[in-house]
Order: structure tokens, then C-alpha cells, then sequence
């Protein structure tokens, strides 16, 4: 058993982040011309406006709160004088609301590419498969913080997963501390974790290549041709 965790909270993590880094490199030298997010519009424009908005609006800000909930230790909240109480009735409120937008953003999707002949026909395996991943892991995140959470009031993600997952950073992570983790939680890592580690082989890496440059390059100036056609 302490195999099993051993690799589950020390070794996959860190594979994971090999595969995402090695994988981002790979991707962005040899196969740069392949980092884009095909379109698919033409084929279907109204679910596929819809769907990627909610859930492009709503993983933004799931993703910012996973991020500031490991990075935030609870010794600064407390400091500040937030309660616990306090900290997770927001993180949960917050949570839920976007957490639901993302989910309902990818289940239209979803729901799209395997329902639209056209759009099911032109995607790759890794679009699918994709998909299929981040709605599974949408699920349990949901799952987990509004079902096992509210039923192990014992549970504190901030002095246990928390804790473990910035421990990776400076690569000693305490696997006992997951030990009291609700397996809800485990699923949902886990599978958080294998969708960082496929993210550079499939089309979610565009999401690297936000264009900055259109911010500080100069203004093109377009000016209307009001020259009568010599023909």
C-alpha cells in the first residue's frame, strides 16, 4: 500500500510535470506550426459559442482559485483575520459558481463533438479524449468539494493537500499527508494531474500562446481607397 501512494503522491506528480515540460519544449521547437486550436465554426456555430464561453470564463477562474488555495498557507489568512469559516463559505461559493460554468461549458461541448456527425468526424482522438477528461475532472472537483467535503467535517485541504502539493515545489512531498485526503479529492488530483501531463500533445496548449505582442506593437493604419476605378 505505501508502494501504491508512494507513487501516486511523490513519483506521478513529478512525471507529470517531465511530460508537461519536455512536451511544452517538443512542442514549441519541432511542432510549432501545430500549436493551434483548430476550428470547428463553420461546422457548428451556436453550442460551440456558448459552451466555450462558459467554460473558458469559468476554468479561468477555477484554475485561479485551485492555484491561490495551495499557494495561500492558512497562516496568512489567519493573520488577516479570516476565518475559516469565513475563507471556505467564499472559496465554495466562488467555486461553485464558476466550477458549474465550466461544467456546463464543457458538457455543451462535449455533448457537441460527439453528437454533431460533422464535428465528431473531423476530430482527432486527442479532441475526444480531451473532452471527455476535463468533464470527468470537472465532475469530481464538484463532487468532491460539495459531497466529500461537507461529509468529512474533519477534513481540512489546507493542512493536508494543500500542504503536500506545495511540498512538490521543492521536491519533498510528504505522501502521509494525503493518507487523510477523501478519495474524491485523490480521483480528482489525479486526474488533474494526468491532464497537466497530456497538455502540451493535444490542443489544449494553445492556451500558452496568449499574443502579448498585439498589446505593445504599433497601430496598423487602414485607410479607405476612394479612387474611382479606371475601369
Amino acid at each position: 500500500m505505501n508502494g501504491l501512494n508512494i507513487f501516486c503522491w511523490v513519483i506521478f506528480p513529478y512525471l507529470m510535470l517531465g511530460s508537461f515540460i519536455f512536451g511544452t519544449i517538443l512542442r514549441f521547437t519541432k511542432f510549432k506550426g501545430s500549436v493551434t486550436a483548430k476550428s470547428s465554426e463553420l461546422l457548428e456555430k451556436r453550442q460551440l459559442i456558448i459552451g466555450s464561453l462558459l467554460f473558458h470564463v469559468g476554468i479561468i477562474f477555477v484554475f485561479a482559485g485551485h492555484v491561490m488555495g495551495v499557494l495561500v498557507p492558512k497562516a496568512v489568512t489567519d493573520f488577516f483575520g479570516i476565518s475559516d469559516e469565513l475563507y471556505h463559505g467564499f472559496a465554495l461559493l466562488m467555486g461553485g459558481i464558476f466550477g458549474i460554468m465550466a461544467f456546463a461549458g464543457i458538457l455543451i461541448l462535449t455533448y457537441r463533438r460527439f453528437s454533431s456527425l460533422k464535428v465528431f468526424v473531423t476530430s482527432s482522438w486527442s479532441d475526444l479524449i480531451v473532452d471527455v477528461a476535463l468533464l470527468i475532472t470537472i465532475i469530481l472537483g464538484l463532487s468532491a468539494s460539495f459531497i466529500a467535503g461537507p461529509n468529512a467535517p474533519d477534513f481540512n485541504y489546507r493542512e493536508t493537500l494543500a500542504v503536500w502539493a506545495r511540498q512538490l515545489f521543492y521536491f519533498a512531498p510528504n505522501y502521509h499527508l494525503m493518507a487523510q485526503v477523501p478519495l474524491l479529492f485523490k480521483i480528482h488530483v489525479l486526474c488533474g494531474l494526468t491532464i497537466f501531463g497530456i497538455f502540451p500533445y493535444t490542443r489544449l496548449v494553445h492556451a500558452l500562446t496568449v499574443p502579448l505582442q498585439y498589446t505593445f506593437r504599433r497601430l496598423i493604419i487602414y485607410r479607405a481607397n476612394n479612387k474611382k476605378s479606371a475601369w
